[in-house]
């Protein structure tokens, strides 16, 4: 006892097995060595057993509780047997680890690290204050001696312990490690509400994604909307600056045309017009001619 990590109480499981009623166990760890202890619990029916928790660190000196629960079964064996097992793995960690810290790869085995490993067996027994059912040429007899009220046994080390004077105990097999035992990790309320929450998290994130995806498409839609009015806006002020500079064009050529006229339109009433002095000189000659022709 001494060369192990941990002591481990009690070493068999005991369930008061009652129909669509739930049973607890308590099992407690106990570290008297001077390190940091880390354990694991596993067992052959997962869905079965609810353990919290399934793992921990027991400190130096000290004891650490963890909790069986066996879920609500629809009936009772009828010959009270059960072959359910449980594992309980255990390693050395370095000073101040935390629960934090535990990873899978702490147990697994290697040739340079110890893990102990302790098997805890499950047996059934009838609850308190009711007949004892025993298996008789594969009928269930009433235990004749179970005609008086029982007592609560003792809770020893906190383990629910509520077997009657006469309990018929299942024959487990051990576990051997060359026997092919599917063993899984137990899942504890923690983990079970863990991953209830991360399938809330999985159909949120696949909700916002699809609500992302959409969104994306509107604004993509949105986006080559408004490119195909810029293409038109720009095809647009192309059309307006070719027309522009071609209105400025055409608005030069008649200034220039206009100039031009203008300065014609000054050379003829220089040529056409007769001077004043010209007009007078004539008149007087046609007065002296008149004046002649009259004479």
């Amino acid at each position: 006892m001494n060369n192990e990590l941990l002591d481990i109480q009690p070493r068999d499981l005991k369930f008061t097995c009652e129909p669509k009623r739930r049973s607890s166990c308590l099992v407690q760890l106990v570290n008297n060595s001077s390190q940091y202890v880390a354990f694991k619990v596993k067992t052959t029916s997962p869905k079965k057993y609810c353990v919290q928790p399934n793992v921990g660190i027991v400190r130096p000196n000290s004891t650490c509780n963890f909790t069986v629960t066996m879920q609500a079964q629809r009936e009772v064996p009828p010959d009270m047997q059960c072959k359910d097992k449980f594992l309980i793995q255990s390693t050395a960690v370095p000073f101040g680890t935390t629960e934090k810290d535990i990873t899978p790869s702490m147990f697994t085995k290697d040739g340079f690290k110890y893990i102990e490993e302790n098997k805890l067996k499950v047996v059934l027994v009838s609850p308190p204050h009711s007949p004892v059912l025993q298996p008789i040429n594969g009928t269930l007899k009433l235990d004749p001696a179970h005609e008086a009220s029982i007592s609560r046994d003792q809770v020893i080390n906190g383990v629910e312990n509520y077997p009657p004077p006469q309990t018929v105990s299942n024959s487990v097999e051990e576990l051997k490690p060359g026997k092919d035992i599917d063993l899984k990790p137990a899942k504890s309320v923690e983990e079970l509400k863990l991953a209830k929450e991360i399938e809330e998290l999985k159909l949120a994130k696949e909700i916002k994604e699809q609500n992302l995806a959409k969104a994306t498409e509107e604004l993509n839609s949105k986006l080559n909307e408004w490119k195909a009015k810029l293409r038109e806006a720009d095809t647009s002020i192309a059309k307006l600056t070719v027309e522009r500079y071609a209105f400025s064009q055409e608005r030069e050529t008649l200034r220039q045309e206009l100039a031009v006229l203008r300065k014609n339109g000054g050379v003829r009433r220089v040529t056409v017009g007769f001077p004043f002095l010209f007009v007078c000189m004539v008149g007087l000659i046609g007065i002296v001619i008149g004046y002649i022709l009259h004479s």
